[in-house]
């Protein structure tokens, strides 16, 4: 990672840690959640569609198991 998503990161930490301050298995999903978010914006896209982008066909994956 680059110094500034580190720090990117770090902010996203400490504002979702404020909103959820007893509850760390929420904070990770939060996190991932806007994570996945920024991504997706940077790509111009909807989560969602960012989402679908990610998977692979059916076709490819046979390829690699057999």
């Amino acid at each position: 990672m680059t110094k500034s998503s580190m720090t990117e990161l770090k902010k996203i930490r400490k504002t979702v840690a404020s909103e959820f301050p007893s509850d760390p298995a929420l904070q990770q999903i939060h996190i991932a959640q806007r994570l996945i978010a920024r991504q997706a914006a940077s790509r111009g896209m909807t989560i969602p569609d960012y989402i679908r982008s990610l998977r692979k066909s059916p076709a490819a994956c046979r390829r690699r198991i057999g």
